[in-house]
């Protein structure tokens, strides 16, 4: 039975599979990487499947799913093969009394997807506590270790390796803290189930379990039961401009090294796309999240391409209203909208 893209990915949506390898060990996958690119092969490196939409034609080429599992404490610094779970990862370092990841916690995918869009949630940033990283070039065909400052972090969700194919993040080590308390909380809704004042700290595992809490209210950690679920979360980047359009003047603003970040959210449920809206829209397989207005969800049997027609609706309302044009924060192989 062929594996598809819809099999491997939290939306569950994506055609065939040409040819599909999972490699355990960190020294498998080098190999891996090492033949196909020596045989010129396309090849598409894969995580968990919660940032990947791929269109219904598939990938004709080769899939490394990682599946690298290998992670150690040394005092303060947590290193992770790029296969490790990230919420295992996170509630590892909680469990031996580190402070740092408490704030990601519940977000899907994996260790190595976290530098890529440089993952945040709640005022924390992968960033924040990135300390090094083992990165494979393609085009040279070594194995090097970089610093943060070569990743092109700055820019909300941006970084080197978001638009090339070129590196494949093999390891990341995080630079946490030995501490019973958090770094401050300076998230309102985060501050109020945690019984404190915003600017206040908490244990981590109490911040762990109230990041939990928050996001299954807001359909963001994984169930299989529950359509809000089968999306990649933030289907929309926040957009980041320049200049802020008249229309737009009401917009919540954020400063960013690039000039003003907007929520997507609210540009979104303005322009009169409520939570829920899309469930009469086209044959109803596609709608935004009841609880979340950023995730475009599959509500059963969608195709890719029912997905980019809606998320093209979606963006033509806005741009219409506000004179913005929203684009994926998700990575879209051969699809677009």
């Amino acid at each position: 039975m062929t594996t598809t893209f819809a099999d491997l990915t939290t939306m569950r949506v994506g055609g065939p599979i040409g040819r599909l390898y999972v490699p355990e060990t960190t020294p498998d996958l080098l190999d891996l990487l090492r033949r196909a690119t020596a045989a010129g092969d396309p090849l598409l490196v894969m995580g968990g499947g919660s940032n990947l939409v791929v269109g219904d034609v598939g990938w004709d080429g080769t899939v490394v799913r990682l599946a690298t599992s290998e992670f150690r404490v040394d005092g303060e610094l947590v290193t992770a093969a790029a296969g490790v779970e990230w919420d295992r990862l996170v509630a590892a370092t909680v469990d031996a009394g580190l402070a740092g990841l408490e704030a990601l916690s519940g977000i899907p995918g994996l260790v190595g997807g976290t530098p890529v869009q440089n993952v945040g949630a709640f005022g924390t940033v992968t960033s924040d506590v990135l300390d090094s990283l083992s990165v494979y070039d393609r085009q040279t065909g070594g194995l090097e270790r970089w610093t943060p400052e070569r990743c092109g972090f700055g820019s909300h969700r941006q970084s080197v390796f978001k638009h090339s194919d070129r590196w494949v993040v093999v390891e990341v080590t995080y630079r946490l803290r030995r501490s019973d308390q958090s770094r401050p909380i300076e998230y309102v809704d985060l501050a109020k189930r945690l019984g404190i004042d915003v600017g206040g700290t908490a244990a981590p595992a109490d911040v762990r379990e109230a990041v939990l809490a928050l996001r299954r209210s807001r359909a963001m950690v994984l169930d299989p039961a529950d359509h809000d679920t089968w999306s990649v979360g933030s289907f929309f980047i926040n957009p980041v401009l320049a200049e802020v359009p008249e229309q737009a003047r009401e917009c919540p603003r954020y400063p960013d090294v690039k000039g003003t970040k907007l929520p997507a959210a609210w540009l979104i449920e303005r322009a009169g796309f409520p939570r829920g809206y899309g469930h009469d829209w086209g044959n109803g397989t596609v709608a935004l999240s009841s609880r979340h207005a950023l995730a475009v969800t599959n509500r059963g049997g969608a195709t890719t391409s029912e997905v980019m027609k809606f998320a093209a609706h979606i963006r033509a309302g806005v741009e219409a209203r506000f004179g913005i044009r929203l684009g994926p924060e998700c990575d879209l192989v051969n699809c677009s909208f």
